[in-house]
């Protein structure tokens, strides 16, 4: 490695340790983690996401998300591997199935959660989505895996205003932390409804697949002359804008997956890019906000 990528590599580490915001109790988080859908489930592969992950918590994008869901357990095995020795440095974050989110059989799914992430605690602890389980159940279940020391803090994800507004009802629903739901320049239903309402009561959210899944809504968003056009005055990618678009606001958290050392690289620089007024306006004229709300993104 060159002397000149050093010195770019610590810059990007030095940014994201600065371009942080607040959870609701004032835990202070990077702008952009890590991501971890489909990690784990090559084995051949292994070793060059495990390189990735802990790289990305040299450069200062320290939060790790990750599901009992993913690859059935294999990815929280492969982030245990991967947080060794470095637990302390990792806001961690795991999710629960909505079948197993009440009473024995959260404690139960949290505990071979940890395990396999070969930590006592995690940080984070989110309602994969809503299912049968009542909401009170999950909640009563979230607070008590508190008091066990288990998890930090819990939220929910793929929840959308009405499911908010029930939870916030509940006598703890507002000590939900966040909402994770899917957001990006391609997918902004959230801001009609569902966002200003988390803003008003100071939940943010936190973005995943904030670079779309690979296909044909990417491809468009990634080939728009708007797009092209911000990615070279930035001397970036527009996979980079993108991902700069989604935290251009102080209460997004976005989560993009990288496996490689290379995509990690470019997702952590992407915190150093600001967008200006002008280059936003761009973008909203070209992917504008619905003009009605519309059902929740979910992948």
């Amino acid at each position: 490695m060159t002397k000149d990528s050093i010195e770019h590599l610590a810059e990007i580490a030095t940014m994201n340790q600065s371009n942080r915001m607040l959870l609701p109790d004032g835990t202070s988080l990077p702008r952009i983690g890590q991501g971890t859908w489909n990690m784990g489930d090559d084995a051949s592969r292994r070793e060059e996401e495990i390189t990735a992950l802990r790289l990305g918590v040299e450069l200062g994008i320290n939060l790790i998300d990750t599901a009992e869901m993913y690859g059935d357990g294999r990815s929280e095995l492969l982030v245990g591997e991967a947080i060794t020795g470095i637990r302390d440095q990792v806001f961690l974050v795991s999710k629960v199935y909505p079948q197993n989110a009440g009473n024995e059989r959260l404690i139960r799914s949290c505990e071979e959660s940890l395990k396999r992430l070969n930590t006592d605690h995690l940080d984070l602890y989110l309602l994969h989505w809503r299912g049968d389980i009542p909401l009170e159940e999950t909640v009563l279940g979230m607070e008590k895996l508190i008091s066990q020391g288990k998890i930090a803090r819990w939220g929910v994800s793929n929840f959308d205003i009405d499911d908010m507004k029930e939870l916030l009802k509940l006598a703890e629903g507002t000590h939900c932390a966040t909402n994770q739901i899917l957001y990006h320049l391609g997918s902004r239903g959230i801001e009609t409804e569902l966002l200003p309402w988390q803003r008003s009561h100071k939940i943010p959210v936190m973005a995943y697949s904030p670079l779309a899944q690979a296909g044909s809504l990417r491809k468009g968003v990634i080939e728009s002359e708007v797009v092209q056009e911000i990615a070279s005055a930035h001397q970036a990618t527009p996979l980079q804008i993108m991902l700069a678009w989604t935290v251009r606001e102080e209460d997004v958290i976005s989560i993009p997956k990288a496996s490689s050392r290379k995509h990690v690289i470019e997702n952590a620089a992407a915190g150093l890019i600001t967008l200006s007024k002008d280059e936003i306006w761009k973008l909203d004229e070209a992917f504008p906000i619905p003009s009605w709300k519309v059902p929740l993104d979910m992948i």
